[in-house]
């Protein structure tokens, strides 16, 4: 027993980055699973909202479905059916395209 003691007083001290590669792993996995997925939808969503124009059919934050008639700066003009009503909203409500939704139905 006393040599046992021995022995482990004479082994040299842990490598302190060997008790930190857990928790570097973990946050790698965690970028990986992440934020890489949440910046790249980030990206999809901007470059959707930059090229939005005229005779996109959009969906609005609100469940609004319409049409867009013109485009300004941050503001869009909306066509909404069955009485074509006009809607101003910004570009930040527009959710996504309903073309590019249906195209995504129809490849699953």
């Amino acid at each position: 027993m006393q040599d046992l003691a021995f022995w482990l007083q004479q082994q040299p001290a842990a490598n302190p980055i060997i008790g930190f590669l857990p928790l570097i792993f973990i946050v790698a996995i965690f970028y990986f699973l992440v934020f890489m997925p949440m910046q790249r939808q980030k990206k999809q969503q901007a470059s959707m909202l930059a090229g939005l124009q005229a005779g996109n059919e959009v969906v609005t934050t609100g469940g609004i479905v319409g049409t867009v008639v013109s485009v300004a700066q941050d503001t869009l003009i909306v066509r909404v059916k069955p009485d074509n009503i006009k809607l101003q909203i910004t570009r930040a409500a527009v959710a996504s395209l309903v073309n590019q939704e249906k195209a995504l139905e129809e490849k699953k």
